[in-house]
């Protein structure tokens, strides 16, 4: 049951209930496409003169477009319903503490052209270099077809005003992002947080029939480790935009030094770099270091999954801790919002055959009750960045989302 904010809310019209359904059956033919209007009935539960109208509103307003089928053995084709191919296209641009990614792709994350740079940690730099690398992809006539921009940070960020609040990898506090960038640019924008936009890419641009895509958490193991969860469809923020940072949240209190300053973190046992330095037998702090001018190169999370299917042993043995250390992270996220999956991205998804029993023994180990320990727990190995895609999901999902009742 849900509780009405009464300082805060909106309240329904007559419009309401139409404007519901219309996003309900644009959103069905979307999952569904091509969708014929009598399956589309049956799929909603309401007569065809509903139907008929949704359908008439979706069509006037260039979402959806209708075709008669061309397979149908006698009688009358059925007029078959599609979302209307937009040609706009989104801007997603990744930062990163080592490098920066841009990627400009349709509205569906299908890619056009993209392009990268080392990552400047100076936020005025960074954004000069971010617009002057934007214009290159958005010259020509794609400057107009281009929707919006959806860019992702290593970091807590409050969403309506597009701040970081709290960057530990880039060293930043209470950092303007989005209203500089979009002075700059002059589209329009959105700032995220980079588990936060894995879970709207797996939200948005996914398939339902893939899993769960309303209540899930998203785990991304990179340069650092956090958190998306998504309960009723909605990413959960908290009251200060800060949810999800179990990354920070320690396993030990006299562990590793984390890259927010504090030891014992999640992160600090799970992350790329920690795993590195598990490999390397060298203490994270030193790991972070990486020589210059000597011509000895710090193997990276990639080569140290290479060696592992190798057969190399000391790094099966850093990839098998990893996944216990992984699998306790994950056994407090159970315990603490109990998603019907979790989601695991980045890197790291490459060793799932190394770590994965390890992990299941620490998620065993930790949870409270079998159904709680029986989680899906599954690796997303897409080919394009979950981030860059959740870049796009940024611009692409306001044309999907449910109108706020209440």
């Amino acid at each position: 049951m849900r509780k009405l904010n009464p300082a805060n809310f909106r309240p329904a019209t007559r419009a309401t209930s139409r404007d519901v359904n219309r996003q309900i059956a644009l959103n069905l033919i979307r999952e569904h496409q091509p969708l014929s209007r009598a399956d589309l009935a049956r799929r909603m539960g309401v007569r065809r003169s509903v139907i008929t109208t949704l359908v008439t509103d979706l069509v006037d307003a260039g979402a959806v477009v209708e075709a008669a089928s061309t397979e149908v053995r006698r009688g009358r084709p059925p007029t078959l319903l599609s979302i209307r191919p937009s040609g706009e296209l989104a801007l997603a641009i990744d930062i990163r503490f080592s490098r920066t990614t841009l990627l400009l792709s349709d509205l569906d994350g299908r890619p056009v052209e993209s392009r990268g740079f080392d990552t400047v940690h100076d936020p005025e730099q960074l954004i000069a270099r971010i617009a002057k690398e934007s214009r290159a992809l958005l010259k020509g006539a794609r400057r107009a077809r281009c929707k919006g921009v959806g860019v992702i940070v290593p970091g807590m960020v409050d969403p309506a005003t597009g701040v970081v609040l709290n960057a530990p990898q880039m060293k930043w506090r209470d950092v303007p992002f989005r209203q500089p960038l979009a002075r700059v640019l002059g589209l329009p924008m959105q700032v995220e947080n980079a588990p936060v936009a894995c879970a709207l890419a797996k939200m948005w641009l996914g398939r339902s029939s893939a899993g769960d895509t309303t209540d899930f958490a998203y785990v991304i193991v990179s340069d650092g480790v956090g958190v998306g969860v998504v309960k009723h469809g909605q990413v959960v923020r908290g009251a200060t935009a800060t949810a999800g940072e179990f990354g920070h949240i320690p396993l030990t209190l006299t562990g590793p030094t984390c890259s927010c300053g504090r030891q014992g973190c999640w992160e600090s046992y799970t992350s790329n770099l920690a795993t590195v330095a598990r490999y390397l037998g060298r203490p994270l702090d030193d790991a972070r270091v990486v020589r210059r001018g000597s011509g000895a190169r710090r193997p990276s999370i990639t080569d140290v999954i290479a060696l592992a299917h190798d057969g190399d042993q000391r790094a099966i043995a850093a990839l098998e801790e990893t996944g216990t250390y992984l699998g306790l992270g994950l056994a407090n996220i159970i315990c603490a919002v109990n998603p019907a999956r979790i989601v695991v991205g980045g890197e790291i998804t490459a060793a799932w055959d190394v770590m994965r029993a390890d992990m299941q023994r620490a998620i065993a180990s930790r949870t409270l009750t079998p159904a709680a320990a029986a989680t899906p727990i599954q690796p997303d190995q897409t080919t394009i960045s979950p981030r860059l895609l959740g870049g796009v999901a940024l611009v692409a999902a306001p044309r999907f989302a449910m109108p706020q009742v209440a």
